[in-house]
């Protein structure tokens, strides 16, 4: 009975509270996903239950698809993306290694200065880059959100990652350099072995702010088939509802939201194990 009790009241306490938190950070998803599969007489009927689908359709997934760009959108975010987040990790590593496990005169101000890099407002940095863009004569091309998303995102990854790298202890790479070990082969064997929940932390972070940046896009690219998802999916809106003489036609880009949410929780679901362990790793310094 005592043991039944404490169940009961650790149920009460904790189970409850987290599942009425769970409810609300998935409603979100649930509206939108159902307002992709209602047929606009549902949608826009308020006869009916608006949380409930009477009769599912996959009309808007078609409109979608064939009424505009998606797939070219798509196919500009995946590759902006990718290219984006492993150029930032790359070159964001060669910064904080050095910075976290090397003595050097000045790293100390270098590492301020990376901090204060990132602590930078962004918007601060569109019109001077827009300005370089411009001068470069890459204006309106992939090319000037390549060049200029990791200036944004370098400085980010080197600064979760000095954290990471100072959590391993010294004494194994004082082991390696005995054992006649070089710093390129400690920081391959030894520190990024180590620290492989880190890395996949710090390129979920990078991934996301990629796939979901909107202004950076909104400024430099004007061509319909050069835009990313986010961009194109709110132009498509827009001049949707001017052309339909003001009626909104949002539940076509509800569902191109949900589609375009699906690789990011899929990367989620395949990373989720180093991921929560990543969470936590740079907390305690080495």
């Amino acid at each position: 009975m005592v043991g039944g009790r404490d169940f009961v009241g650790r149920l009460r306490r904790l189970y409850l509270p987290l599942a009425g938190f769970v409810v609300l950070m998935l409603f979100p998803f649930y509206w939108m996903l159902i307002t992709s599969i209602k047929p606009n007489r549902e949608l826009y009927s308020q006869k009916v239950m608006p949380l409930v689908v009477y009769q599912p359709t996959l009309k808007h997934y078609i409109d979608l698809l064939y009424e505009t760009n998606f797939l070219l959108w798509t196919y500009n975010t995946m590759l902006v993306a990718v290219v984006t987040t492993v150029v930032s990790v790359v070159l964001g590593t060669m910064i904080a290694y050095p910075l976290a496990r090397l003595r050097f005169p000045g790293a100390a101000v270098v590492a301020i200065g990376v901090a204060a890099t990132y602590l930078v407002p962004q918007p601060l940095l569109f019109i001077p880059m827009s300005d370089i863009i411009n001068r470069l004569e890459l204006g309106n091309t992939l090319t000037a959100v390549l060049l200029t998303y990791p200036t944004l995102l370098i400085p980010f990854c080197a600064w979760l990652l000095m954290g990471y790298f100072k959590s391993v202890p010294r004494e194994l790479e004082e082991a390696a350099r005995i054992d006649g070990a070089g710093e390129l082969r400690i920081f391959v064997q030894v520190a990024a072995r180590l620290l492989l929940p880190g890395f996949v932390t710090v390129l979920l972070f990078t991934l996301v702010a990629t796939w979901n940046n909107y202004f950076l896009p909104l400024i430099m690219l004007n061509s319909t088939k050069l835009l990313p998802l986010t961009v194109g999916l709110a132009r498509w809106q827009s001049s949707a509802v001017r052309g339909n003489g003001g009626e909104a036609l949002f539940s076509i880009v509800i569902t191109g939201s949900v589609i375009s949410t699906l690789p990011l929780i899929i990367a989620f679901l395949f990373l989720q194990k180093y991921w929560q362990s990543g969470l936590t790793a740079g907390a305690v310094k080495g």
